[in-house]
């Protein structure tokens, strides 16, 4: 596989047809080594437009839905940052590559360890990594700037949004199977949140996620 041609191809044909125009992520997703994060048997797979299988049940997002997510959360070099569901750990090294500091929780601690190698080895040190449950955020060390929640959550959980400091900005997919919409949640004030429905799409659930309340009749 020609990687370079991998990448623009990705850029062009998935990332920037997907109204994907900040200068910064198509710059990162351009250079960034998907390839070298994804599992060896899905590896000519590593730019398709695909959500590519890991252990434990869970998907590496497909790279227009990654950019989508960076385009969206607007990072910075001064941000710290929140991230619920570290996987293969590639998303985490695009966001610390555009923020200040990344904290990252992960269920699983194969998967984390995995990621941290990874990361390691590709240099990128600005990185917290933690094994844990993070579906209610991390409350111990908000407040955040950024929070980025890479698996679908049936209902909002407002433990989330409280974790924002004034500005910050949190991601995350909303609904179930097959309905599910991407929201932008920014915080205006101590007790003010704005919320915008970005792009409807499916993705996996986080692992530990709440199940929705069944009414029965």
């Amino acid at each position: 596989m020609n990687i370079e041609q991998a990448r623009f191809n990705m850029v062009e044909q998935q990332v920037r047809t997907w109204n994907v125009l900040d200068q910064n992520v198509l710059g990162l997703m351009e250079r960034a080594p998907r390839d070298a994060f994804v599992p060896d048997a899905y590896r000519t797979l590593a730019y398709a437009d695909i959500s590519v299988p890991l252990t434990h049940g869970q998907f590496m997002l497909a790279p227009r839905i990654e950019a989508r997510m960076l385009q969206s959360l607007r990072l910075d070099s001064a941000d710290r940052v929140l991230e619920i569901g570290t996987g293969s750990g590639f998303f985490t090294y695009m966001l610390a590559a555009l923020a200040g500091h990344v904290v990252s929780v992960e269920i699983h601690p194969e998967l984390l360890e995995s990621a941290r190698l990874r990361l390691e080895t590709h240099n990128a040190f600005n990185i917290t990594l933690e094994q844990g449950d993070g579906v209610t955020g991390r409350a111990s060390g908000a407040p955040y700037d950024v929070i980025a929640v890479t698996g679908s959550i049936p209902i909002l959980d407002e433990k989330l949004e409280s974790q924002l400091s004034i500005g910050g900005r949190l991601f995350v997919v909303v609904g179930e199977a097959p309905t599910m919409e991407a929201m932008l949640i920014e915080r205006v004030s101590e007790s003010e949140w704005r919320r915008d429905d970005l792009f409807e799409t499916v993705i996996p659930p986080l692992t530990g996620a709440p199940s929705r309340p069944q009414f029965v009749f």
